[in-house]
C-alpha cells in the first residue's frame, strides 16, 4: 500500500494517490526489502522540481509502470528537503556512476541501502538515447536475480567510494587563513567572473549570494574598486533580469540562460534570503536606492507569500501553475493593456510601461514576456510605471498561483531570521522596519516553539495539520539546521537587546558540538550522533545553495565567541578554518561562506557594548556593513563584554584594546571608521 499520505511533506503526499506502494524512508520499508529479497528502488526530489512533476505524470502515475514497480521493487519517495544526508549521500552515487546529477534522483539498492545502479529522470518511452523507465526497470531487476554477485560487487565499489568522496584532502588544522586570502580569493573569482552579464560561469546561472558577499568583504579590506565591481554589476544583472520579479519582489532559483532573462521560475525560501541579506549589505555598503528597492521587494515578498500564519516561513513556490512553467509570471502585451485600462491608467501609461519592461508582441518566453529591466540597474520606477506596477500586481493575484510548499525548514527559516534581522535597518520607513523586526521575532519565537523538542533536540521540519494529521516536527535537525539557528539567534540578541537570544544560541552551539563534533576527522559530520546509521557518514563542506554546514557552524561560533568570551567555540572555528583554508583559497567558488569566516577570524574583530536607551548609538552601529563587528546592548548576560560597563555610552572594543566610551554618535561613527 502507498504510506504517504500521513507525511509531513507536501512533496511526499502529492505522490499519496500514485498506484506506487511508497514507503517513506525508513527501518520498515528496508526490512520489507529484506524480507522479500528485493532491492530498494529510491526516488528522490522536491515540491519545486519540474522535472519531478515530469516523471511522476508519466510514470508513477501510470498504472502499468507502478505495477512492474511494486512487482520487482521496494519503493521509497524521500523529499531531499526534508532529508538532506539522505540526499546528499545519494546524489553523490549518481554522480560517481553517471558524471553528473539532479532531480528527480533515481537510485537502485541493496536491502541494506548499498547503492549499486543510478540516474535522474527517466522518459516513458526510449527518447534521446535514455531507455525507458520500465526498460530500466526490468533491467535492474534481471540483474539482481541473475547476476547478483556482480551487483552486490558493484554495491561495494560505490559505498566505498561515497565514502572516499566524504574524506577531501584536507589542510592542518593548525594553519588559519590570514586576511590574504580574501585578495587571492577575488584575483581567482576575477578569471571566471562573466563581465558582460555578472555573474561566475555560464548557463545556468545561480545568484551565488556566499560569494559576492565574500568580495564585498574583500572589497572593505582593499577598496579596489574592480573588486566592488563585480558585486554591484551582478546584483544589476539579476535584478534587471527575469530571475527578479518585477511585480511581486522575490528570486527565482535560476537562470536557464547567461543574462539572467528566463528564470527556472520555482521560488525557495534560502534564495530570497540569502539575497536578501546580499543586497542590503550591498545597500549599505553602496547606498544605492536600486538596492534598497530590491531589499524592500524581497522582503515584502517573503512577508506576503511565505509567511505563515503560525510564524515561521514556507519552503518554496512551485514554477507551474495550470499545468504550465511559467504560466503565473508571464504576460501577453494584450494582457498588460487589459490590465491597465481596468486600473484607469492610460495608453501613454500601457506604452510606457511596455517599454519600461522589455515587453514587445513577439516576447521573450514562448510567445510571451517575461518581465524584466532592459537597462540594466536602472529600476527606480516612475511613478507612472509604479502605478502600473501595483495595477498588474493586483491582476495577477486573481491567476492560479502555483503550488506552496508550505513544510517549515529549520535551517531555511534561521537564514530568512538573519537576513531579516540584517535588513530592518535598511527599510525605508519606520513601518517597515517594524514589521521585517517583528517578522524575525516572531519566527525565532515559532522555531522555538515548534521545532525544537523538550529535551533540546532540534528537528528539521514542521508542517501543520489538517483534519487527518496533526501538526507537528518531523526528521532530526542536520549540524547545517543547528548553525544556521546560531546565527539567527546571535541575530536577534543584536536586533532587539534581550539576552534571551544569546542564551539560545550558547544552548545550540553546545549542543550542536555534543551532537555533530567529528572526532576522526575534524569539524562537523552532517548528521548527529543520534541519527540513524547510514551507509556511509557524509560531510557538508562545500558551500551551494545553502552554506554548508562546515562553514556556516565556524562563521556562527567566530561570532559567538566574540560575544560570549567563550574561547571553546572559537577554537572549534579555527579547527575548520584550518582543515578547509587552503581549499577555499584554491577553490573560491565552493566555498564562499567559508571566506566570510576567514576574514571574521582575520579580523580585527570590533566588540561594541551600547549602555542605556541610546537609539541614536545603535543606529550609528546598525545602519552600516560592520561584517566583523559583534553589538551588546539592552539587557546584559554572561559575557565578559559586560564587564565594567555601568556608565551610559557606547563601548568600542577591537584587536584586543579597548577605547575610551564615547557619547555621541559622531565620536562612535569615527571610532568605528578607525577600528571596524
Amino acid at each position: 500500500m502507498n504510506r504517504l499520505a500521513a507525511e509531513t511533506s507536501p512533496y511526499l503526499r502529492q505522490h499519496a494517490d500514485n498506484p506506487v506502494h511508497w514507503h517513506p524512508w525508513g527501518s520498515e520499508a528496508f526490512a520489507a526489502a529484506t524480507d522479500d529479497d528485493k532491492p530498494v528502488l529510491l526516488s528522490v526530489g522536491y515540491s519545486a522540481c519540474h522535472w519531478c512533476h515530469v516523471m511522476a505524470h508519466e510514470s508513477f502515475e501510470d498504472e502499468a509502470t507502478a505495477a512492474m514497480m511494486n512487482r520487482l521493487f521496494v519503493n521509497v519517495k524521500v523529499d531531499r528537503e526534508e532529508r538532506p544526508d539522505v540526499d546528499a549521500l545519494y546524489m553523490e552515487a549518481v554522480t560517481s556512476l553517471t558524471g553528473r546529477g539532479g532531480w528527480p534522483m533515481t537510485v537502485f539498492l541493496t536491502p541494506e541501502g548499498h547503492p549499486f545502479y543510478a540516474g535522474t529522470y527517466y522518459p516513458p518511452e526510449p527518447r534521446s538515447g535514455m531507455p525507458s523507465f520500465r526498460q530500466v526497470l526490468e533491467q535492474v531487476s534481471d540483474a539482481w536475480r541473475g547476476r547478483r554477485g556482480e551487483v552486490l560487487t558493484q554495491a561495494k565499489r560505490v559505498t566505498a567510494a561515497l565514502d572516499r568522496a566524504n574524506r577531501l584532502p584536507l589542510g592542518n588544522a593548525s594553519e588559519k587563513p590570514g586576511p590574504q586570502v580574501l585578495a587571492r580569493a577575488a584575483a581567482a573569482l576575477r578569471l571566471q567572473y562573466d563581465a558582460a552579464w555578472g555573474g561566475f560561469g555560464g548557463a545556468p546561472k545561480f545568484p551565488q549570494s556566499m560569494t559576492l558577499e565574500a568580495l564585498l568583504r574583500s572589497y572593505l579590506r582593499s577598496g579596489d574598486d574592480d573588486t566592488l565591481g563585480m558585486v554591484t554589476n551582478s546584483l544589476d544583472c539579476m535584478a534587471s533580469g527575469g530571475i527578479y520579479d518585477h511585480l511581486g519582489g522575490g528570486f527565482a532559483r535560476y537562470s536557464v540562460d547567461e543574462r539572467w532573462l528566463v528564470p527556472h521560475f520555482e521560488k525557495m525560501l534560502y534564495d530570497n534570503a540569502l539575497l536578501l541579506r546580499l543586497y542590503a549589505r550591498a545597500f549599505q555598503v553602496t547606498a544605492k536606492p536600486r538596492y534598497r528597492q530590491v531589499v524592500t521587494e524581497t522582503a515584502e515578498y517573503m512577508l506576503r507569500d511565505l509567511l505563515l500564519p503560525q510564524g515561521g516561513f514556507a519552503s518554496a513556490e512551485d514554477a507551474d501553475s495550470e499545468g504550465e512553467e511559467g504560466r503565473f509570471y508571464v504576460w501577453k502585451p494584450e494582457e498588460i493593456d487589459e490590465a491597465l485600462a481596468s486600473s484607469g491608467l492610460s495608453e501613454e501609461a500601457c506604452e510606457a510601461t511596455r517599454q519600461w519592461y522589455g515587453v514587445s508582441e513577439r516576447g521573450n518566453f514562448e510567445g510571451s514576456n517575461i518581465l524584466c529591466r532592459p537597462v540594466r540597474g536602472d529600476l527606480v520606477r516612475p511613478p507612472v510605471v509604479e502605478a502600473a506596477r501595483a495595477a498588474l500586481l493586483e491582476a495577477r493575484s486573481r491567476r492560479v498561483r502555483p503550488g506552496l510548499d508550505d513544510k517549515v525548514i529549520t535551517e531555511w527559516n534561521a537564514l530568512a531570521v538573519t537576513a531579516l534581522a540584517a535588513s530592518v535597518a535598511c527599510a525605508p520607513d519606520e513601518g517597515r522596519a517594524a514589521a521585517w523586526r517583528q517578522a524575525a521575532v516572531r519566527c525565532g519565537e515559532f522555531l522555538l516553539a515548534n521545532l525544537r523538542r523538550a529535551d533540546f533536540r532540534w528537528m528539521r521540519s514542521w508542517q501543520a495539520g489538517d483534519a487527518d494529521r496533526p501538526a507537528g516536527a518531523r526528521h532530526l535537525a542536520c549540524a547545517a539546521d543547528y548553525a544556521a539557528l546560531i546565527d539567527a539567534f546571535t541575530s536577534l540578541g543584536e536586533l532587539t537587546g534581550q539576552s534571551r537570544w544569546n542564551d539560545h544560541a550558547r544552548q545550540t552551539a553546545d549542543d550542536l558540538l555534543a551532537l555533530f563534533r567529528d572526532e576522526e576527522v575534524g569539524g562537523f559530520l552532517t548528521c548527529g550522533s543520534d541519527a540513524e546509521a547510514l551507509v556511509a557518514q557524509p560531510r557538508d563542506y562545500f558551500d551551494n545553495a545553502t552554506p554548508s554546514a562546515n562553514s556556516s557552524a565556524t562563521l556562527a561560533l567566530l561570532r559567538l565567541a566574540a560575544i560570549s568570551g567563550r574561547g571553546l567555540y572559537r577554537d572549534v572555528a579555527e579547527e575548520v578554518l584550518g582543515m578547509l583554508g587552503s581549499l577555499a583559497e584554491s577553490h573560491p567558488g565552493a566555498f564562499g561562506n567559508l571566506l566570510c569566516a576567514a576574514d571574521f577570524h582575520a579580523g580585527p574583530t570590533t566588540e561594541v557594548v551600547i549602555v542605556g536607551d541610546r537609539p541614536d548609538l545603535l543606529e550609528a552601529v546598525q545602519g552600516r556593513y560592520l561584517p566583523n563587528t559583534v553589538l551588546a546592548w539592552g539587557e546584559a548576560f554572561d559575557s565578559p563584554l559586560w564587564e565594567g560597563r555601568s556608565a551610559e555610552g557606547a563601548y568600542v572594543c577591537s584587536g584586543y584594546v579597548c577605547e575610551l566610551p564615547v557619547d555621541t554618535p559622531e565620536s562612535l561613527e569615527s571610532l568605528l571608521d578607525t577600528t571596524a
